[in-house]
């Protein structure tokens, strides 16, 4: 089961008379120059100038930009912009935000989570894993010794015993932030009682990865480093045996999980006929009766109401949206044998593995296929426009009940199967790894 325990973070300084909104950041792997550049021109004191400092990101920059986040953070530091907590805390962390004309609350904790190797332990992932993506950030911890985002984290708490205890006595908020429409508020909670208590209810669960692979991959690596540079030995509470998270219940009424539509383009000739002809025997093909304008719409309340392995496909030249439903489940059962019943039951793995590796790729496309993503189903008709993208592939969101059951298994999901709307914020709190 899970080790957790509260840590003493570091915090933007109030006393800078700063709006909070203008100093925290989407998490880095989201950002392309534009959205970057944005930030910083908002405050110089961006968590960004530290957090990316070399694009694209998730690629590997050469040392010196990591040297000039590590100096900055220095000076920071040193001019009190950021300051130390001089006590142990957990850090309730509340997202309050809107989808679908609804107000939701998300509510967890910022807390310490000790490392240990996927499929070893308590803390379980659900995706793959890419070695740019964790090279560069090894490198920016290693420069600046300091986990400056969190790693999203879930557990179960079907009775909400973690979130009322930490809640239930809580006043104004230390830090309150919005970022792209999300109001950001976190306290801080000392009190001994409540802290063992939490950490007592934490310790009996283990951790689900939701957002964040790259960079426990990578505090696993940064933690056998010193355990290298140390001896071979580390003592139990050494920072680098730890991980900072934000821990959300499984059960938040809060927690929102949007799919991932797939984009394809690169594709010659693409008809609707050719692909029920080659769907025939496993899946049926329908018009959705969907007008083009109403995409998002069919996107965001018909499409989760439709049968199993239900998937919509937008064509771009006839602007059409068609209604693909598998007829065999099991499709996956002969193309992916050693793979698990609940891995191969995945939309996202059905439509990867059989919809695009054996149907659609093979049939249309000159070459491989080009491939985008997108979570917002308002996009999704202004990208599908015969460019680049000739046709979108529609997905239901992936059932939380996966992830657990592929943690069972050790099995990961293919790339892009979750979306956890919104983001974490970076900036929030940060963990000092000396």
């Amino acid at each position: 089961m899970a080790q957790i325990r509260p840590f003493a973070g570091y915090r933007y300084s109030r006393s800078q008379g700063c709006d909070f909104s203008n100093l925290i950041a989407p998490p880095y792997d989201v950002l392309d120059e534009a959205a970057k550049a944005a930030l910083l021109a908002r405050h110089p004191h961006n968590i960004n100038v530290v957090d990316l400092p070399h694009m694209p990101a998730k690629t590997v920059g050469p040392d010196a930009t990591y040297a000039k986040a590590a100096d900055t953070l220095r000076q920071w530091l040193a001019a009190g912009i950021i300051q130390h907590d001089a006590r142990p805390a957990l850090y309730p962390y509340m997202q309050t935000y809107s989808h679908g004309q609804r107000t939701f609350h998300r509510r967890g904790v910022i807390a310490l989570v000790k490392l240990s190797p996927f499929g070893q332990g308590h803390v379980v992932p659900h995706e793959k894993t890419y070695p740019d993506a964790i090279e560069d950030r090894l490198k920016l911890t290693r420069a600046t010794a300091m986990q400056l985002s969190p790693i999203f984290g879930l557990f179960s708490d079907p009775r909400s015993e973690v979130i009322n205890r930490l809640y239930h006595d809580l006043s104004k908020p230390e830090i309150s932030a919005k970022l792209d429409g999300v109001q950001n508020d976190m306290w801080s909670v000392t009190d001994s009682t409540t802290v063992n208590a939490i950490t007592d209810l934490l310790g009996t669960r283990p951790v689900y990865i939701a957002d964040g692979h790259h960079r426990y991959t990578m505090a696993l690596q940064y933690q056998k480093e010193t355990l290298a540079a140390n001896g071979g030995a580390l003592p139990p509470n050494h920072p680098a045996n730890y991980c900072m998270f934000v821990l959300v219940a499984m059960q938040d009424d809060g927690l929102l999980i949007l799919p991932t539509h797939r984009l394809i383009g690169n594709l010659h000739n693409f008809e609707i006929g050719g692909l029920r002809s080659a769907l025939m025997d496993v899946a049926d093909i329908a018009d959705a009766n969907i007008p083009p304008e109403q995409l998002a719409h069919y996107i965001d309340a018909i499409l989760p109401k439709t049968p199993p392995h239900t998937f919509g496909l937008h064509e771009a030249k006839s602007r059409k949206t068609w209604q693909i439903t598998l007829k065999q489940p099991d499709v996956l059962a002969d193309l992916e044998p050693t793979q698990s019943p609940a891995w191969r039951s995945l939309d996202v793995a059905v439509l990867q593995r059989y919809l695009l590796d054996e149907i659609i790729a093979p049939k249309f496309a000159a070459g491989q296929p080009a491939k985008g993503y997108t979570a917002d189903s308002a996009a999704v008709a202004g990208l599908t426009d015969g460019t680049k993208y000739q046709i979108s592939l529609l997905l239901k969101n992936t059932p939380l009940p996966a992830l657990e059951a592929l943690g069972k298994t050790n099995e990961v999901m293919p790339q892009k199967s979750t979306y956890f709307f919104p983001k974490l914020a970076t900036g929030m709190a940060m963990y000092g790894l000396t």
